[in-house]
C-alpha cells in the first residue's frame, strides 16, 4: 500500500512552469485519495530564476522539498539528488516541463501498487523533437544491446519507483549515475502503462548533442564490460584479415612475380590497423579517466541549501553529497 507519495521534478530552466505544475498534483484529489503527497523539486543549477521560484514554493507548503544544487549536474544527477531526500513509499520522476500531464502520475501509482517494483510509462506518438527522438531510438538500441534491455520497453524519464528501488539506488556513488541502468541491475519486476505525452509549452529540452552523448557513455562504460570485449574481438578481427591478406599477397607475388608492391594496399593495412588501435586506447582510456575522476572525489552532487528536507538546522546551509 503506497501511503505517502513522492514526487521528484528536477528544475531547469522551468522557473514559469513549475509552480502550475505543483499546483496541478495538489489539485488532483484521485491521486491524492489515501495518500499522502511529498513534491520534491532539485534546482540543476537552472541559469534563470528557478531556484528562487522553488524555495518561494517549498516555503509556503510543507510538504515541498526544495535541493538547491551548486550548479548543473546533468538529469539524472539532480533525479538522484531527489532520490536521496525523498521519504515517500514510491518516487514518481516527472519534468518539469508538462510533456507528461500531471494527472498521468495516478497511472504509474496504481499500476505499482499491484506489487511492480518499477513502472514505465510508454507513449502511442512522443512529442519531442526530431534530434531528441533520434537520440532517444539511438539510447534504447544502445541500452538493449548493453543493459539486456526487452526491445519492447522504452526506457522513459516518467517512471514510478518502489522504495525497495529507491534504497538500493541511492547506494550508488558513482559521479555519472544513468538511473534506468541501476534500475534495471536491480530488478526485473517491471512493467509498462500507455500514458499522454504533449508537446513542450515552453522554450526547446535542455537535452543538447554534447548532454546526449554524455548521457549515452554513462550507459556505454558505466553498466558493462561489452565495449571493452567488442575492442578486443575488433583487434582479433583485424589481425585474422592482417593474416589472411599476407597469404593472399605472397602468392600473388609468387604467381606474377612482375606485378610491382603494391603501396595502396599497405597504406590501407596501416590505416586500419592504427585505427582501431586508437580505438581501442579510447575506450580503455575512457573507463580509466571514469575511475580515476570517481578515486578523484568528484562529487555525484553538491548541494547548496534544502528546504523543509528534516535536516534541521541543516536546512538552507551548504551541504556536499558525494
Amino acid at each position: 500500500m503506497i501511503r505517502k507519495l513522492s514526487v521528484v521534478i528536477p528544475v531547469f530552466r522551468g522557473a514559469s512552469t513549475i509552480g502550475p505544475l505543483v499546483e496541478r498534483l495538489e489539485a488532483d484529489d484521485l491521486l491524492l485519495k489515501e495518500r499522502e503527497l511529498e513534491i520534491v523539486l532539485v534546482n540543476d543549477g537552472s541559469p534563470d530564476n528557478s531556484g528562487a521560484v522553488c524555495r518561494a514554493l517549498a516555503n509556503a507548503r510543507p510538504h515541498v522539498r526544495f535541493i538547491d544544487l551548486s550548479r548543473n549536474f546533468g538529469e539524472h544527477n539532480a533525479v538522484m539528488a531527489g532520490l536521496n531526500h525523498c521519504s515517500g513509499d514510491a518516487a514518481v520522476i516527472l519534468d518539469d516541463d508538462f510533456q507528461n500531464p500531471p494527472c498521468e502520475v495516478r497511472k504509474l501509482v496504481d499500476k505499482l501498487g499491484e506489487g511492480f517494483d518499477v513502472v514505465w510509462s510508454r507513449y502511442e506518438v512522443k512529442r519531442h523533437g526530431w534530434f531528441r527522438n533520434l537520440g532517444s531510438r539511438f539510447n534504447d538500441s544502445v541500452a538493449t544491446l548493453m543493459l539486456g534491455k526487452p526491445r519492447g520497453l522504452y526506457l522513459s524519464s516518467f517512471k514510478a519507483i518502489s522504495r525497495f528501488v529507491i534504497d538500493e539506488v541511492v547506494r550508488y556513488r558513482g559521479p555519472f549515475p544513468y538511473l534506468d541502468g541501476l534500475v534495471l541491475r536491480i530488478t526485473r519486476n517491471y512493467t509498462t502503462v500507455l500514458v499522454q505525452h504533449d508537446a513542450r509549452q515552453e522554450g526547446k529540452s535542455g537535452y543538447t548533442l554534447r548532454k546526449l552523448v554524455s548521457l549515452w557513455l554513462n550507459m556505454f562504460t558505466g553498466f558493462s564490460v561489452l565495449p571493452l570485449r567488442l575492442a578486443s574481438f575488433a583487434g582479433i578481427t583485424v589481425a585474422l584479415i592482417g593474416a589472411l591478406l599476407g597469404v593472399w599477397f605472397l602468392i600473388e607475388r609468387l604467381n606474377h612475380p612482375e606485378i610491382p608492391s603494391g603501396w595502396a594496399s599497405i597504406i590501407v593495412t596501416v590505416l586500419i590497423v592504427s585505427g582501431i588501435q586508437l580505438l581501442v586506447l579510447g575506450v580503455i582510456g575512457e573507463y580509466l579517466g571514469r575511475l580515476f575522476l570517481q578515486d578523484n572525489g568528484r562529487q555525484q552532487f553538491v548541494v547548496r541549501g534544502r528546504v523543509n528536507c528534516g535536516g534541521g538546522a541543516g536546512d538552507d546551509k551548504a551541504r556536499n553529497e558525494t
